[in-house]
């Protein structure tokens, strides 16, 4: 019997709402980011595109200023005990990300996560040279789906709370949006991680 389940990473399970955000604001260049963001929005540049310019501004940056930033990023309240009881009940988790991989494979780690996909920073010789854009703002949805093809898991959970998550709240059986952006709807609307295990343990009290 597998269970599976998909986080989003930030703003769900951390406190930081984006890392490219972050990172812009630590090496200042967020005004240009927000320009790009701007074209993507506006459907001028594909989510590859946005990547490229945005990590292109970072070039040349060193490896220990990021993973400095990633480091210092805090966990939501009862994270860990969170992916505790879901391993505890047989439930794989995922963790699906459009940030960087620099965060979201820290994550993966420290909380012991069966599988982790994110957005990857290329290096040479310790500096930022580029970027490899593995998740765009649909991609989650198909990547959840690949899983759950090779899985066949008999219940599947998403939980997240931006717009890029919604591509996955439809591969799942059950969405919980933790508090959501505007506009943003699940299944169940919660507030912490507490309540996404009183909800995980309704659903599965019966199985």
């Amino acid at each position: 019997m597998v269970r599976l389940i998909a986080f989003d990473v930030e703003g769900t399970l951390v406190k930081a709402r984006s890392s490219w955000v972050e990172l812009h604001k630590k090496f200042g260049t967020w005004e240009k980011g927000k320009e790009y963001a701007e074209l993507f929005f506006a459907g001028k540049i594909d989510y590859a595109e946005w990547a490229e310019l945005d990590a292109s501004l970072w070039i040349g940056r060193k490896k220990g200023e990021i993973l400095e930033w990633a480091d210092s990023v805090e966990y939501n309240d009862y994270a860990f005990e969170l992916v505790e009881f879901l391993r505890e009940n047989g439930f794989k988790v995922v963790l699906l990300s459009s940030g960087l991989m620099c965060l979201a494979g820290r994550v993966a780690r420290e909380l012991k996560a069966d599988y982790v996909y994110a957005n990857e920073l290329i290096f040479e010789n310790g500096r930022v040279a580029g970027v490899i854009p593995r998740v765009d703002f649909e991609g989650k949805g198909a990547i959840l789906r690949r899983l759950k093809e090779e899985l066949k898991p008999e219940l599947t959970i998403a939980v997240g709370d931006g717009f890029n998550d919604l591509s996955m709240f439809r591969e799942a059986d059950v969405a919980i949006a933790i508090n959501p952006h505007e506009g943003v709807e699940g299944d169940h609307v919660v507030e912490s991680l507490r309540e996404v295990r009183e909800i995980i343990e309704g659903l599965i009290g019966g199985r």
